[in-house]
């Protein structure tokens, strides 16, 4: 997208990315555009828009993830400075919103645990059936040109917990920074 983020009158390009990096990009010049700021998110961005939304006078960007969840990053100062010896006071409606919200926490920490309970009972029942969850699977292979090796991503919306590489011939698995797996290798039997 291209909204003007940081005021300055001049739009500014709005990137997310497959990596799920957010960035804002600058045009001082009429030369390459300048990267001002970025961000990291877990997954990929599927979406994102610059507008006002939150608040009036504050400018935000919203990004959409591969899973659905919706990202805001604002401009309103999220830092309040107080002089020396002074207390902060919240407004009455700020601490209604700190203490509805929570509640609405609390109701959902307890709603976990009677569904974790209610599914603990079911799965050690004599009647229980298990069956592998449907859910699709965001995967890319793509070739890197610059050191000629492929880059693999997968992306589901739940945990992975293994990952299986076969291959018919000797491969090499390059550690990259965003990875957070650990890496066994093992040799094939030949039959």
């Amino acid at each position: 997208d291209s909204f003007d983020i940081l005021g300055d009158g001049v739009k500014e390009l709005l990137v997310g990315r497959d990596d799920g990096m957010i960035e804002i990009y600058n045009f001082e010049s009429a030369d390459d555009p300048v990267l001002r700021h970025d961000y990291a998110l877990s997954e990929s961005i599927a979406s994102i828009q610059g507008g006002c939304v939150g608040k009036d006078g504050y400018d935000e960007i919203l990004a959409a993830t591969y899973s659905g969840w919706l990202t805001g990053l604002t401009t309103e100062p999220v830092h309040r400075e107080g002089g020396s010896g002074e207390e902060l006071k919240l407004s009455q409606e700020m601490q209604n919103k700190i203490s509805s919200l929570r509640s609405e926490l609390e109701q959902l920490q307890i709603k976990v645990l009677q569904e974790r309970e209610k599914h603990q009972q079911s799965s050690h029942s004599s009647t229980a059936v298990s069956s592998v969850p449907a859910f699709s699977v965001n995967d890319k292979f793509t070739l890197n040109k610059d050191d000629a090796s492929y880059s693999l991503i997968l992306e589901v919306q739940t945990a992975i917990d293994n990952v299986l590489v076969q291959s018919d011939v000797p491969l090499d698995l390059l550690d990259v920074d965003k990875n957070s797996a650990v890496v066994s290798f093992s040799s094939c039997d030949s039959e």
